[in-house]
């Protein structure tokens, strides 16, 4: 039995493909070899269309290209992670190469190279598994193991874009000349190949620019982020139908159920759903999931559906389990309504980014004030955020490929920046009053609310995506009565 491969003019460049430690087989014969080589069918795949996104990464690209003219810029997708010895966690690609060329595959990167006139686009992917070596069935990432892949022909038809191989790359990129930026953070090899070549403060400039140009969507992206909200509504909708399940288990139920909506219309979710049950709704980030879920009590339902091409809903919605608000409950809910109302109305062409978060800030402010958990006037609670012990966080964020995105983008474009048509931002105000909060009524204590829709600025205005799923107590009473049947 030989320990490895033998060598041929194909192989004998290539290191022998590794074998499990404990694996059963301890080699591969020589008969086996040349078995496996042969008897194959040709796959390749012809007259491919390109990806429906193909003409706005190309327009992405070109404005990449304008903003540095004479550099190469490199922009990997990233390598896969270890989970636990030699599982993998479900791969993403990075934001930024999926948001310029719409592939996804693990081990690519998108290099412009500079030209006279802007810049020749390369996307770097491994080519189909080799099957001269046997890396096709003997490597852990072998097509036999994780499933085909396509070939550089097809990936060039499917993205538009010239493909090469990429275990090339590190090697031409050591040997590169000239000024060269890169996306740092997500390919640890291609970074070790330029190390002498760039500075962080340059890579940073490139990150930060192509954070600010997903600032405004264009319609592909306006469509994506509709659907990705639709499947979160009728995720919302699943879970409302087996809450007397989730009573009879756990959050993880509801957890589950969303889940599930999610792997079959979508990608995966965007981010780890809080279900957050009684006063665990007064964590912010509750994903945990593992509590009671009992009638009485409220649900915090934030959760969301990726799509297939990496955009995510953001939706919250805060549920009475038993499918009616208490009246203390109520008055908190409506509060909030009134606040998400208040910021709703604040997202328009022109307005300040700050504006919306502002105007809902003081509908909560007022309301604290009113029931005496704090003393005002409002325009003093507001000046020292006093409100804040019990609204914690930010009234919104800007949505899309991230649920927190364009988060590198330059204070002066995104926080202290100007609301234009084709954004996409969330409204979520909250009110939690902790378990242990000892400055409210022991009836407040472990109630929160958060309310949160995905809001598009328009030309006129603005428009809700996530407008399926009832807000007002009343409204959201109702819909639970009518799906529980």
């Amino acid at each position: 039995m030989a320990e490895e491969l033998p060598e041929t003019p194909e192989t004998a460049e290539e290191e022998p493909v590794k074998q499990r430690k404990n694996g059963l087989y301890p080699g591969v014969s020589d008969e086996l070899a040349e078995n496996m080589r042969s008897g194959w069918a040709d796959t390749e795949l012809h007259d491919l269309r390109p990806i429906p996104q193909a003409a706005q990464t190309a327009a992405r690209r070109a404005a990449l290209s304008a903003r540095f003219p004479g550099e190469r810029l490199v922009v990997p997708a990233g390598n896969l992670k270890t989970r636990s010895n030699d599982t993998e966690y479900p791969f993403r690609a990075s934001v930024e190469y999926t948001y310029l060329t719409g592939d996804q595959t693990e081990n690519g990167v998108l290099v412009l190279e500079p030209t006279t006139d802007g810049h020749r686009g390369t996307i770097y992917l491994l080519p189909r598994s080799n099957r001269e070596n046997g890396e096709f069935w003997l490597d852990g990432q072998g097509e036999l193991w994780v499933g085909r892949r396509h070939s550089l022909t097809e990936a060039e038809q499917l993205y538009g874009i010239p493909a090469s191989d990429v275990r090339e790359l590190a090697g031409a990129l050591r040997e590169a000349t000239g000024p060269v930026r890169v996306v740092r953070g997500y390919d640890a090899g291609i970074e070790a190949a330029l190390t002498d070549k760039v500075t962080a403060e340059r890579d940073e400039e490139l990150r930060v620019f192509l954070s600010e140009a997903r600032l405004v969507k264009d319609d592909f992206e306006i469509g994506e982020l509709q659907k990705a909200v639709d499947s979160t509504v009728r995720g919302f909708e699943d879970v409302v139908k087996v809450l007397d399940r989730a009573e009879a288990t756990s959050e993880r139920y509801i957890e589950g159920t969303f889940f599930l909506r999610a792997r079959v219309e979508g990608n995966d979710v965007g981010y780890g759903s809080i279900c957050a049950a009684g006063p665990h709704a007064c964590t912010l980030h509750w994903v945990r999931n593992d509590g009671p879920v009992r009638s009485g009590d409220l649900l915090l339902l934030d959760a969301g559906v990726e799509t297939h091409t990496y955009y995510t809903a953001d939706v919250t919605r805060t549920l009475p389990v038993n499918g009616t608000y208490s009246e203390l409950q109520k008055k908190i809910y409506d509060a909030v309504y009134d606040a998400q109302e208040a910021g709703i109305a604040a997202v328009k062409p022109g307005a300040k980014y700050r504006d919306f978060h502002d105007a809902a800030q003081r509908v909560l402010a007022e309301r604290l004030v009113e029931w005496g958990l704090v003393e005002g006037p409002v325009e003093r609670v507001l000046e020292l955020g006093l409100q804040r012990r019990w609204t914690l966080h930010g009234t919104g964020h800007m949505l899309g490929m991230d649920v927190h995105d364009c988060a590198a983008a330059r204070t002066e474009t995104y926080v202290d920046g100007t609301l234009e048509p084709g954004m996409v931002l969330t409204v979520e105000p909250g009110l939690y009053f902790q378990a242990d909060d000892l400055t409210v009524p022991e009836e407040y204590r472990g109630i929160g609310v958060r309310i949160e829709d995905d809001i598009l600025v328009t030309a006129d205005g603005n428009r809700n995506l996530s407008d399926g799923l009832p807000r007002r107590s009343d409204e959201v009473e109702a819909w639970m009565a009518a799906l529980k049947g």
